[in-house]
């Protein structure tokens, strides 16, 4: 499985490789199916990114918005990703309401994860995948030391229990899921992913190199969190 690096130079170029992008998956998904699934992370980082392409024109009546992850906290929690994903760009646009498929985890991560897993059985390949990486290699909310949903009969998706970060009980995607996928693209800024990146590269078993779509992925890196 190919992993492709990318450095960007200067913050304006990174934001103009990832509209590219995701402008490149959306139209080859328009094309080929009519609908464009693509799944987003949370976090500082992608926030950027949603920002940009709210001011955008897209053909967004034909978007299906999916979730990488979601705390277990209620729907109107400032921490939780759908929350900062409407506030900053789903909520400007004119995608339906339907189309945007929520982790309903304010009922509990198992009782979510089974939820989330029914609904993404009606969907084959996600479009494009958007992740994160923190600075202990996990991605969505897989971490070191947790089951990642690696094998072939993982759920979509699973109910995390202890999450090393609060709060401890959340939904994220199996490795599984979010490796059935046309494109996955990982946004990776800031100085304190540099390690991270560099265990990566060198090989390291971390919950983002469980990502393998056939077709490979992507890292966006900006030079702070690029190697030196």
């Amino acid at each position: 499985m190919e992993t492709r690096w990318h450095v960007a130079q200067g913050d304006a170029d990174w934001l103009r490789q990832a509209v590219a992008y995701v402008q490149a998956a959306e139209k080859r998904a328009l094309r080929e199916r009519g609908a464009f699934h693509v799944v987003l992370a949370g976090g500082g980082t992608p926030r950027k990114l949603y920002e940009q392409l709210a001011q955008e024109q897209h053909d967004w009546v034909h978007w299906h918005i999916w979730f990488g992850d979601e705390r277990c906290l209620p729907p109107a929690d400032a921490e939780r990703n759908h929350r900062m994903a409407m506030e900053v760009c789903l909520a400007q646009v004119a995608i339906p309401v339907r189309n945007i498929h929520a982790i309903p985890a304010e009922k509990g991560a198992a009782a979510a994860a089974e939820i989330y897993s029914r609904a993404l059985a009606e969907v084959g390949d996600f479009d494009l995948v958007l992740l994160g990486l923190g600075e202990d290699g996990h991605t969505a909310s897989l971490f070191p030391g947790h089951d990642w949903g690696e094998a072939i009969d993982a759920p979509a998706a699973l109910a995390v229990a202890d999450a090393p970060k609060p709060p401890p009980e959340r939904v994220s995607l199996s490795a599984r899921r979010l490796s059935q996928a046309e494109a996955v693209l990982f946004l990776v800024t800031g100085a304190g992913k540099r390690e991270a990146v560099k265990a990566w590269r060198g090989g390291a078993a971390l919950p983002a190199a469980a990502i393998r779509p056939a077709n490979g992925v992507d890292v966006l890196l900006d030079a702070a969190s690029a190697l030196p």
